[in-house]
């Protein structure tokens, strides 16, 4: 994967109301995003003749989101899931489809609508858990489940602590990146939490699975995001300045918890990333600005290190400097991230990448735009998506 994709372009985004949204289904949602971002391209909702539906705990929306929209003759239509890693899967296959003719302007869509009314937002995804066959667990996967590890959270927070034991980050560390992206979202004013918030404020959250406190851990969100894909050419006669696909790979590690795994040490970013820096002919050090998976503070640092912005284990000194926040070296989830902006999975971060490649940031505008790092991470650190966008056509 060496050769450089060359032409193709975001040319429309389309975001609806995200957060507490409440009495609307996700595919209403979705169908909502997709015409969003059409109209924001400039292109009517007949000229859309590829469908990519990243579906949320639901498994809606599904293709069926086609019929709901109208759209007739389509030459792409799929669902897509590599659960957090999904819009950056998607952008992949509809950017291959627009280079090589399958379709020539691809929306690419995710909603969910996990928070109910009267009920706590964390309990969204332990009630829409799938229920398993008996005999599905067995052996050491059953007796943990017995015990009570059954949740993501303890899967995370398992992690984390590894991670910590190896390398002695510490609770501070992970903080620092709760505050900085909360710094950002303050900017933001889509962003569900925007007050200060301080390192001892996050030290004094609840514990959810130690070593992860309550600020560690993702919003849940309502709402809906689409992008329109087309190629470079097309897109600079729309309406919005194109922004530039220049590289993209994916990761998938299969880790077994298992003694000598990797597992909370080294993600598929470790493999995703070289794969789209590769592509686009480009290292770390060209990245002006990362938007990184954020369902945990430690994904982001971890993250960090595997993508080669530090070295293995310094994630944390890195969090704790300062300089992912404003005014920082290496701007890192300048909407505020999915820990205080909005949690759309995948589509949080590449949102974010397009509202900034495009200037349209506001108070949390940076100038560090060049070249933007996109990450999705999906599963408990099973999947992982990277892509390379930039406002300037590729060299």
């Amino acid at each position: 994967m060496n050769a450089r994709p060359a032409g193709a372009a975001i040319a429309g985004l389309g975001m609806t109301e995200l957060g507490k949204v409440l009495g609307r289904s996700s595919r209403r949602l979705a169908a909502e995003a997709v015409r969003l971002a059409a109209a924001d391209a400039g292109l009517a909702l007949a000229e859309i003749d590829g469908l990519l539906v990243c579906p949320g705990i639901s498994g809606q929306p599904g293709i069926g989101l086609a019929r709901d929209l109208g759209l007739r003759d389509l030459r792409l239509l799929s669902q897509v899931n590599a659960l957090g890693a999904s819009a950056g899967v998607a952008v992949s296959i509809a950017t291959m489809a627009v280079l090589t003719g399958t379709a020539t302007a691809v929306a690419c869509v995710f909603a969910d609508a996990p928070r109910r009314q009267g009920a706590p937002a964390g309990a969204a995804f332990g009630a829409a858990a799938p229920a398993r066959e008996p005999g599905s667990l067995p052996g050491l996967a059953g007796l943990s489940r017995a015990f009570g590890f059954g949740n993501v959270t303890a899967h995370y927070a398992l992690a984390a602590r590894r991670h910590m034991t190896r390398f002695g980050t510490t609770s501070e560390h992970l903080a620092a990146i709760a505050v900085s992206q909360r710094r950002w979202a303050a900017g933001n004013p889509r962003a569900e939490q925007r007050e200060p918030l301080t390192i001892a404020d996050h030290q004094a959250s609840r514990w959810i699975a130690e070593p992860l406190h309550l600020l560690d851990c993702c919003l849940v969100s309502n709402g809906g995001i689409a992008v329109v894909v087309t190629t470079a050419e097309r897109a600079a006669g729309l309406h919005r300045p194109p922004v530039h696909i220049w590289g993209w790979g994916q990761g998938h590690p299969g880790y077994r918890m298992a003694r000598g795994s990797d597992f909370g040490l080294v993600t598929g970013a470790a493999v995703a990333g070289p794969a789209a820096m590769a592509m686009a002919g480009i290292g770390p050090g060209d990245v002006t600005m990362c938007q990184l998976y954020d369902c945990y503070t430690y994904t982001v640092l971890v993250s960090l290190e595997d993508y080669g912005f530090c070295a293995k284990g310094e994630g944390g000194p890195l969090a704790a400097s300062g300089e992912l926040g404003p005014g920082g070296s290496l701007p890192v989830n300048t909407g505020g991230g999915q820990l205080s902006g909005y949690y759309m999975w995948g589509f949080t971060p590449l949102s974010e990448a397009v509202i900034q490649a495009r200037g349209d940031g506001g108070d949390r505008q940076s100038a560090r735009t060049d070249t933007i790092l996109v990450s999705g991470n999906g599963g408990i650190l099973d999947h992982h998506a990277t892509l390379i966008l930039s406002p300037h056509t590729h060299a």
